[in-house]
């Protein structure tokens, strides 16, 4: 993965808390992050398909849904959680998009 690719990828509050939401979990599908982050699903599948493009995230179907993970999440984890910790998003939001993630019925 270009790092430049890497920075695009994370250059988004959303983003970042969707990468976040994906670091904790490992794989989620749509359903669970629009729960999680309290958007829009088509907000959501917009950003996810930026962090696909920029070559974050990997995408597998399964029936109706699609389910998302970290591609190659071991080789960029500690760059990830510095960029997730340092960035504007504040460490409240995180833990509430968990909470509701943990509440998610989908």
């Amino acid at each position: 993965m270009h790092l430049l690719h890497l920075f695009k990828g994370l250059s988004d509050p959303v983003r970042l808390r969707i990468v976040h939401l994906l670091v904790q979990r490992g794989e989620l599908c749509v359903c669970h992050l629009t729960d999680a982050l309290a958007l829009p699903q088509s907000t959501i599948s917009r950003h996810l398909n930026t962090l696909k493009n920029s070559g974050l995230v990997e995408a597998e179907r399964r029936g109706q849904w699609v389910y998302y993970r970290m591609q190659d999440a071991n080789a960029h984890i500690d760059t990830i959680s510095v960029l997730i910790k340092g960035s504007a998003v504040d460490d409240e939001l995180l833990q509430q998009d968990l909470a509701r993630l943990n509440e998610s019925t989908c």
